[in-house]
């Protein structure tokens, strides 16, 4: 992702500190730094909400209380784990019980129609996958869209398996940790997740699964400048935007 701002000392401060050392100056009362932290892991948080809830508006809400969630409970944050593991958590715990939402949603949508009928409904149109947008249509090349497809079209405990350990590169510890799985769970998941891939795509997932699922600048600004928003009770504008890896 592009750069959001063009503060080279904001910059410098974003390049230089660790997450533990934002995190203490965050808690010190620089809320403002945690727009570092967000810029960071947005990526991760993107890819680990979509592994669980498909629907693109739904993977934005979740990546903002998620956010606001481990704001709120920053105290809470023990520095012997890696912030990124922490916040992995919190953003899984936010997916599942959104998915669980909407399900039952769906389920109660569903009993109160007629079971010849079809749903054209606007609920069944956010719970159903959505198309591709002009920013997945940019992608480059055709096998990306193979990968995404079939990564979608996995089983739900399978696919944040395959998520988590093949694109996102946890280990299986950091993912057992994060679903709540013992080790042996995870293993046995994935293994049952890469054969229903093609094999064509699995061996040519090297190549190509760093780039899958991008969460692309102009995402990444809006989700910062929202959470932002609730945080600091502010509304901050393009000029106060520190630059992120993008």
């Amino acid at each position: 992702m592009a750069p959001a701002g063009s503060n080279p000392a904001a910059g410098a401060v974003a390049s230089t500190l660790s997450d533990s050392e934002v995190v203490r100056r965050v808690r010190d009362g620089e809320s403002a730094l945690f727009e570092i932290l967000m810029r960071r892991h947005n990526q991760r948080m993107y890819r680990v909400a979509r592994s669980v809830v498909k629907n693109e508006d739904e993977v934005e809400d979740v990546m903002q209380q998620a956010y606001l969630s481990a704001f709120t409970h920053l105290h809470q944050f023990e520095e012997r784990a890696q912030f990124s593991t922490w916040m992995t958590r919190i953003t899984l715990n936010e997916a599942f019980a959104r998915r669980r939402t909407l399900q039952r949603s769906a389920s109660v949508a569903a009993a109160g129609r007629p079971e010849s009928g079809q749903d054209h409904g606007a609920y069944s149109d956010t719970i159903r996958a959505s198309q591709p947008d002009p920013e997945r249509q940019a992608f480059a090349g055709e096998l990306r869209k193979v990968l995404e497809d079939a990564v979608d079209a996995l089983p739900d405990t399978y696919r944040t398996v395959f998520v988590l350990r093949e694109i996102e590169g946890l280990s299986t510890a950091e993912t057992a940790d994060g679903l709540g799985l013992a080790e042996e769970a995870v293993k046995t998941r994935l293994y049952r997740a890469r054969a229903m891939i093609r094999r064509a795509v699995t061996v040519r997932l090297g190549s190509v699964a760093a780039g899958a699922f991008e969460f692309r600048a102009p995402r990444c600004d809006r989700l910062v400048a929202r959470a932002l928003a609730v945080i600091l009770g502010v509304h901050p504008g393009p000029e106060r935007l520190l630059p992120g890896p993008h």
